[in-house]
């Protein structure tokens, strides 16, 4: 805290359920970070999204404009990043900026991140596993799991920040998005059943076109099996 400017952390994390965070009485895992936050800040309820797609989302979120308006309808529409957006306008007033994580609104020309000091971005989704980053210096392959190398690369530039400036970070993480890999140390965290809905088997028998080419189906993605007593199971994506 610099006066009346505060310093600014932004996490996001991608398709994280209610359900999967604590603080919203979910009860599949422990999120007693993300809990901590909501009990020391402020927990939204309700809230209203216009296009819930993964880019357009993010458009909305750095703009604070409605996907008609920034250009970002679909997921594969870039982003025209020399548009205003918050990280922009606190950088203008002397803010020291930085992204690092998932973009996906495009990349090369208009398309990288403008109005931050400094930014590595993703390729594209992001792979789990030694990830290739796009940065404002040129493009670097990193040894190791996502979402250490984003915290630990993000905790490395904010530890070069003057304490006299002050700063705005943005921490996007590609988890928990799919193909779920977990790190090897987490490989068995979760070996017991975890309970699934009455729908998660649904075969979309007499639905209409679209459900049934819906892809965000989880046992779709885990390639999982019922097994003769009808329990689906176990699977390790590689």
């Amino acid at each position: 805290m610099r006066g009346s400017r505060p310093n600014i952390l932004c996490f996001l994390t991608d398709d994280h359920a209610a359900p999967a965070i604590g603080c919203y009485d979910g009860r599949l895992n422990q999120t007693p970070n993300i809990d901590a936050i909501a009990s020391g800040g402020v927990r939204f309820n309700r809230a209203l999204v216009t296009n819930s797609l993964c880019a357009p989302s993010r458009a909305t979120i750095l703009t604070g404009t409605y996907s008609h308006i920034n250009g970002v309808t679909t997921l594969d529409t870039p982003i025209d990043a020399r548009q205003p957006t918050f990280a922009s306008l606190l950088h203008d007033s002397g803010y020291a900026t930085a992204f690092f994580g998932k973009w996906h609104m495009g990349h090369g020309g208009v398309h990288d991140p403008r109005g931050f000091d400094y930014w590595e971005v993703f390729d594209d989704q992001g792979t789990y596993i030694d990830p290739l980053f796009h940065t404002t210096n040129g493009d670097v392959s990193v040894e190791g799991y996502a979402t250490d190398v984003l915290t630990d690369r993000a905790l490395s530039w904010l530890d070069e920040q003057d304490d006299d400036r002050p700063w705005c970070l943005l921490i996007w993480h590609k988890a928990p998005h799919r193909p779920w890999i977990p790190h090897q140390r987490h490989m068995d965290m979760y070996s017991d059943p975890i309970p699934v809905p009455a729908t998660f088997w649904d075969d979309y028998s007499g639905r209409a076109t679209p459900a049934h080419k819906a892809t965000m189906k989880g046992c779709r993605r885990l390639g999982g099996r019922r097994s003769q007593a009808g329990s689906p199971r176990r699977s390790r994506l590689p």
